[in-house]
């Protein structure tokens, strides 16, 4: 798989063309031959290995010989590519637009390093925390596109059109065909929408971000269209162990086993995007397309400038990722049970409420609660596994072994009677075929993590529905603690719509103390409230949903302040502050200047590079790129893929923007406030120019 990704043929061009370009050798005809030119240019590559040692060096040179042609089969052909005009192969793989907007990249790329080197002050414009001003707002795009984010979001005002965008979408593909409706999808939903359709033709927007001060959070959103059964019948399939859904037994938690009724889990969600398991073979070809994300948006900061498909970001990219897609989600919704059941058997044994580490009893404690049993071999073993500090316990199980591939999940989740010293098992049965998958994701998500932190890329891992999120919370916690040892690698998302947010990230946050790793946080409102609440309220457990907009906003910025007086006490304590790294991904502009305001009364600038902003591209411009032209760090969430197969995720925008028309009102003002400005001014064909520097 290392080198199916080396071989990728687009950045293999674009790598090449730069060298080419830069040396010149290739294409001159270096006296040492053209695989002597490999060898230098490797040579030279490898003197910048400071941030990504090895594997920086592997990617480089597989790139350079999958540019060749060598193979194992014949170097005479790969001879024979490298004496033919160079250029020519070049601009029959790429037009001659992308050829120059690399060469603009690098320029831009060598002045930028120029200007750090000379300790030059990046531009830094004053913000405008009312997000009042337009001109702040779209300098960064032409007068087309204003114009068409203006007609863009005239049809999202329209309920009819948006109710049945997706059957009107359809029937227009099929009555213009492809090659026009793809013109014009580019002309309207997906042009503002969606970034292009691979990681070459994303490249312009991600340039254009970079230079108006902002970063790119990378997402491949081609999505599976299938119908409402067939995603009911995969998931019912998926979330059923072989041995047997154990829901009757004594025990069992009804919110974590599947329900038909609510067995496509797009029911009532317009905006998060869903994966429904296939096979095995599908969740690899997904940590393939997340890797790929990665290296799109990796970047180090070597002095000489870079190719711009080995980093055309400059700073520090991210990719978002959902565990649904790397596995089976029986086991997520086996693990989440486990987990609560946990909860449940700690609460019993000592009273109480809550996680196990917020019961702050040390092994002597349970030690007492073992005592008819302690001569017990097996509760003397399980006693020796649990995870414990001066402060008392953190786990009862050893969760490390989970992550690394090897343990066995029916093995591990045992605790003893404290009556009998039976062992009790906390999982339902699974056999061995799901131990191996459970494996396969594991090790999939172990993969996915180590290139990013091979190339310094951070991994954002997505909420999803609360059946499954106290599983994807204890993984990432774990891969935090495996790779988050010197940054914030990992990230986790809170959705604080959730009545227990803010006890789950202070909970976390106290692991992560206590276990010495970065804690990452991306804090969102959240995606799937009306399915929530109505399997709730059908299958019998409590609404875990706040009860009011209200509510949310008072957990969101409860939990935001938590985490920023963390900050502060890091700081005041002489420690590295970046021990906390929170991104503030929210569309409403209340909650943005909340986190400002905040940052500035308790002495957190920017530069400390703690506290960062997210929006979706194509909404909120407002706020997203006054941020980043004053010096914060912002953040888009760019999604990529073919034009047809992301219909259904501008399907999902088109809804969500129908959800917000309050902020589609005042961005529709603000566009044509900017609009008019232009026509008055005679900059009808205004060209957008960013000399800003991403935080």
């Amino acid at each position: 798989m290392a080198q199916l990704r080396s071989l990728n043929p687009s950045r293999t061009t674009i790598q090449l063309a730069y060298y080419c370009r830069s040396a010149g050798s290739v294409c001159s005809g270096s006296r040492n031959g053209p695989l002597g030119s490999v060898t230098e240019l490797y040579s030279r590559n490898n003197k910048n290995k400071n941030n990504h040692g090895t594997f920086s060096q592997k990617r480089s040179l597989h790139t350079i010989c999958a540019g060749a042609n060598v193979n194992s089969n014949g170097s005479k052909n790969a001879m024979l590519r490298w004496q033919n005009p160079f250029l020519s192969d070049v601009r029959c793989l790429h037009s001659a637009a992308q050829d120059k907007q690399a060469q603009v990249s690098v320029a831009d790329r060598t002045q930028h390093v120029q200007s750090k080197e000379e300790g030059v002050k990046p531009q830094r414009d004053p913000l405008d925390v009312s997000f009042n001003d337009p001109i702040a707002a779209f300098k960064s795009k032409t007068t087309w596109e204003l114009a068409r984010a203006y007609l863009v979001y005239m049809i999202c005002s329209s309920e009819k059109i948006v109710e049945y965008n997706m059957t009107l979408m359809k029937w227009t593909n099929k009555l213009l065909g492809k090659k026009i409706f793809t013109a014009l999808m580019k002309a309207t939903f997906y042009g503002h929408f969606v970034a292009g359709e691979d990681q070459i033709k994303i490249i312009p927007t991600l340039e254009r971000l970079r230079s108006f001060g902002v970063k790119p959070i990378l997402d491949y959103s081609v999505e599976e269209d299938i119908s409402q059964e067939e995603a009911e019948k995969r998931e019912v399939e998926s979330s059923v162990s072989s041995a047997g859904d154990n829901e009757k037994d004594a025990g069992a938690l009804p919110q974590y086993h599947v329900d038909k009724s609510f067995a496509d889990r797009r029911y009532k969600v317009s905006s998060a995007r869903t994966y429904f398991y296939l096979n095995e073979a599908t969740c690899e070809r997904n940590m393939e397309i997340f890797i790929k994300c990665l290296e799109a948006v990796s970047d180090d900061d070597a002095k000489e400038p870079r190719p711009v498909s080995d980093g055309a970001t400059f700073g520090t990219g991210i990719t978002a990722i959902k565990l649904t897609a790397l596995g089976r989600p029986q086991l997520l919704l086996q693990l989440s049970e486990v987990i609560m059941r946990t909860r449940k058997y700690m609460e019993a044994l000592v009273g109480g409420q809550g996680n196990v580490l917020t019961h702050h009893k040390t092994i002597k404690d349970l030690e007492k609660y073992y005592a008819s049993v302690g001569d017990n071999k097996d509760v003397q073993q399980f006693l020796k596994n649990v995870t414990s500090d001066k402060e008392g316990i953190l786990h009862l199980f050893p969760w490390s072994g989970i992550v690394d591939e090897d343990s066995q999940l029916s093995d591990t989740f045992r605790v003893p009677d404290p009556l009998t010293g039976q062992m009790r098992r906390l999982i339902s049965q699974i056999s061995p075929k799901e131990e191996e998958m459970f494996r396969n994701m594991i090790r999939r998500l172990n993969t996915i993590v180590k290139t990013a932190a091979e190339l310094d890329v951070r991994i954002m891992v997505d909420a999803e529905q609360t059946y499954f999120q106290p599983a994807i919370t204890r993984i990432t916690l774990e891969m935090m603690r495996k790779y988050n040892k010197d940054k914030a690698i990992v990230f986790n998302t809170y959705q604080c719509y959730l009545r227990e947010t803010f006890r789950e990230v202070v909970t976390d946050l106290e692991q992560a103390s206590r276990q010495n790793f970065y804690f990452g946080a991306k804090l969102v409102r959240g995606a799937y409230m009306e399915q929530e609440r109505a399997r709730a309220q059908a299958l019998g457990y409590a609404d875990p949903v706040n009860p009011s907009y209200e509510a949310t906003t008072e957990m969101y910025h409860k939990t935001l302040a938590e985490c920023l007086r963390r900050i502060k006490v890091l700081k005041d304590c002489g420690q590295d502050a970046r021990k906390i790294g929170i991104m503030v991904a929210s569309h409403n502009e209340d909650t943005v200047r909340f986190a400002i305001e905040n940052m500035k009364s308790i002495g957190i600038s920017p530069e400390d590079k703690v506290i960062c902003f997210g929006q979706l591209l194509g909404m909120c411009d407002y706020i997203t790129f006054p941020l980043g032209q004053a010096g914060y760090s912002a953040y888009k969430y760019i999604p990529y893929g073919p034009v047809e197969e992301v219909l259904p995720y501008l399907s999902r925008r088109a809804q969500e923007n129908k959800g917000v028309l309050k902020k589609i009102k005042k961005e529709k003002r603000l566009l044509l406030s900017e609009i008019r400005r232009r026509l008055f001014r005679g900059q009808l064909f205004y060209t957008p120019k960013g000399n800003y520097v991403p935080i």
